[in-house]
């Protein structure tokens, strides 16, 4: 049995011809996967957010390519990189943000463009490979996490950065389930506005493995940190920058502010594919923005309307804010102050 065999929660499954992805809209009322046997198809499941969470969809996408070189190189074994390097440009396209899609779309094209026979099960194996690194990172991701967390007994997170979120165990929350192993006794999720990523997911992921889990507004946060009930926030990354800058789900800048108001410590957890070594600094991260319809009730959707929305997916934590950053490679301790360089290996 794999170890994604073991897991309580699955996003993606692969079935060699075919992915099934859980529609994470649908969560927690109705859990129904949809079958993907195209890289449009994935496309539209990322473009959707029908599958979300960084490491989840660079996933998403290495199995888009496998689907892309199935359909193409059978029929146009000529011309099927071609096609395939179309299909990928469109994968590209679906999310902005996340730096786990490119990271994964180009080992692909570089795998891609070594191959001339028989490519199928070349890349078939490099898309499993890669959703079983990722599963391995996160387990690793876990137990220095929890190092850190030694005798802490009451910890938040926001948005999802678990299993659903990857591909499989989390980030923050493979944290977070490592220290509940270890005697972590309180779990606090924010509610992640607008899309409720915490209350949808979040917690009823936890209540799958048996975590206890406690959800707040988001607005609470503040006061429950004054409270002193909050030893440290624990948060994923949709991308790093070289000098530990953070993009994250929207929320997540304005905690670090609080907790650093608080004394409260502040963790990233996220595997070293979200470094986008590429660019120096948060001010370089493209934020995605998505449509107001996404926050304005439908009274405000006329042509007419006076009332407009402002949608950031996304915000960036300067590393100043940040206590450790956590990733399968090692832990960086105020990366304001010791960089990520320690990483590069």
């Amino acid at each position: 049995m794999s170890n994604q065999d073991k897991l309580t929660v699955q996003a993606l499954q692969w079935h060699g011809d075919t992915l099934q992805v859980l529609d994470q809209r649908k969560l927690p009322d109705v859990i129904t996967y949809d079958h993907y046997k195209t890289a449009p198809g994935v496309a539209d499941a990322i473009k959707t957010m029908r599958v979300r969470g960084a490491p989840a969809i660079g996933i998403a996408a290495g199995y888009g390519v496998a689907l892309s070189v199935k359909q193409h190189f059978p029929n146009n074994p000529q011309t099927w990189q071609a096609l395939v390097n179309e299909d990928i440009k469109l994968l590209a396209a679906s999310r902005p943000t996340a730096v786990n899609l490119f990271w994964a779309l180009d080992l692909m094209q570089k795998k891609i463009a070594k191959l001339d026979n028989n490519p199928v099960a070349v890349i078939d194996q490099l898309a499993i490979q890669i959703h079983q690194d990722d599963i391995a990172a996160n387990q690793k991701m876990g137990e220095l996490g929890a190092d850190l967390l030694d005798g802490v007994q009451s910890v938040m997170t926001h948005c999802n950065a678990g299993a659903l979120a990857t591909g499989g165990y989390g980030t923050a929350l493979g944290v977070i389930r490592s220290a509940v192993q270890r005697g972590l006794q309180t779990v606090y999720a924010g509610e992640t506005r607008p899309w409720l990523q915490g209350a949808r997911l979040t917690a009823w992921e936890l209540a799958q493995d048996g975590i206890s889990v406690s959800l707040i507004a988001d607005s609470a946060a503040a006061y429950l940190m004054k409270s002193g009930k909050i030893d440290w926030v624990i948060v994923g990354a949709d991308r790093i920058a070289a000098n530990g800058d953070v993009a994250n789900k929207i929320g997540t800048y304005s905690l670090a502010v609080l907790a650093r108001q608080h004394n409260v410590k502040f963790m990233v957890a996220a595997p070293t594919s979200t470094i986008d070594w590429q660019i120096n600094n948060g001010s370089e991260i493209v934020i995605e923005q998505r449509h107001p319809d996404e926050l304005l009730p439908d009274c405000y959707l006329q042509d007419d309307s006076l009332v407009s929305a402002w949608n950031p997916v996304f915000d960036v934590t300067p590393a100043e804010l940040i206590s450790a950053i956590v990733t399968e490679r090692g832990v960086v301790l105020n990366p304001c102050e010791q960089g990520l360089e320690i990483l590069k290996r």
